[in-house]
């Protein structure tokens, strides 16, 4: 897979260590059962830690722990499943989550403007979506109506600013 962040092909820095499966050394992406069952252990390595939540996982469940992760990773088991988009907003607005959120799984490229417009930052892209057309799908939207995580003016906003 290809991964996205901020806009760049980037190398991924992150290995995932399965529940039970033995830790790599570096910075690595659990599950939020391991990150339950061993959390003190795993902050106490002193790498970048990410967790991985399915579909049905809201990151309210990360509690306090979510200012500790450098990296939140969603996945979309489907591209029907709208839920990893209400948590990314959830991530960004309410619980005021800085690093990086990820999307994994089966997304399209008619989603990438509003992946992006909800707060996610890097993409574990599906071989259907190449780095060209990430950038194009990037740039598809040039006005917003409804403001967002991502600071965008809306268009009542750019009509009243003067």
């Amino acid at each position: 897979m290809t991964l996205i962040h901020n806009g760049q092909v980037e190398q991924d820095i992150y290995s995932f260590a399965a529940d039970g499966a033995a830790l790599p050394d570096g910075p690595v992406i659990v599950s939020l059962r391991r990150l339950r069952a061993e959390r003190e252990a795993l902050f106490a390595r002193g790498t970048a830690l990410g967790v991985k939540l399915a579909a049905d996982q809201s990151p309210e469940a990360l509690g306090g722990d979510l200012e500790r992760l450098a990296l939140v990773v969603l996945e979309f088991p489907r591209f029907r499943d709208g839920r990893p988009f209400s948590w990314a907003r959830l991530l960004r607005s309410r619980l005021r989550f800085r690093g990086e959120i990820r999307a994994e799984g089966d997304f399209l490229f008619d989603q990438l403007a509003f992946m992006l417009r909800v707060g996610f930052d890097a993409f574990d892209l599906p071989p259907a979506i190449t780095p060209d057309a990430f950038r194009r799908a990037a740039g598809e939207i040039s006005r917003v109506y409804q403001p967002g995580p991502d600071g965008r003016k809306t268009i009542v906003q750019e009509r009243h600013k003067g």
